[in-house]
């Protein structure tokens, strides 16, 4: 189970029951009757559309002739790996991403990774090789990313750009 587990660790659950129906030539109507869990929720599954509880994981692996716990791991790693994706889970960035040299004027171990985080996406943009850059995105999103990035940009547009009512 660990090599099954560490080959397809943080990858949906749903796509690799998908493959073992394939592997094993078995038709999710026919894995439906056997576990008794119903062929929608099984398509949904596939589809990534629903989570595998315990007890349809349970079935699963026992109907597929899968170790025991082997879909339940691998549905917490699957989720395990989106919480950590979502922008700002984690209290700061991966530090081994980022040079501490960008932050040369200030405390690096007291840097307040949300509060200052316009200044800090804006510090990386402008010294930031691309490693850094995409961490600072990973992080805070790139949505924030590029919300503080074009306010920057308006705030730096020179003042013949813009008319007598300051409109650009």
């Amino acid at each position: 189970m660990e090599k099954l587990i560490e080959k397809y660790r943080g990858i949906d659950p749903g796509a690799i029951l998908e493959r073992e129906l394939k592997k094993n030539n078995i038709r999710q109507n026919a894995l439906a009757a056997t576990t008794g869990i119903p062929a929608q929720t099984l398509n949904a599954i596939i589809k990534g559309k629903r989570k595998m509880t315990p007890e349809m994981a349970f079935k699963i692996d026992y109907a597929l002739g899968l170790e025991e716990g082997t879909m339940g791991i691998l549905q917490v790693y699957h989720e395990t790996r989106l919480i950590r994706q979502k922008p700002g889970f984690l209290p700061h960035p991966d530090f081994s991403k980022l040079r501490r040299i960008l932050f040369w004027d200030t405390d690096f171990d007291k840097i307040d990774w949300q509060h200052q985080q316009n200044a800090i996406i804006q510090r990386v943009f402008e010294r930031g090789n691309e490693e850094e850059k995409n961490e600072i995105i990973r992080f805070y999103g790139p949505g924030q990313v590029n919300n503080v990035m074009a306010r920057e940009r308006q705030s730096r547009r020179h003042p013949s750009e813009f008319n007598k009512d300051g409109i650009a």
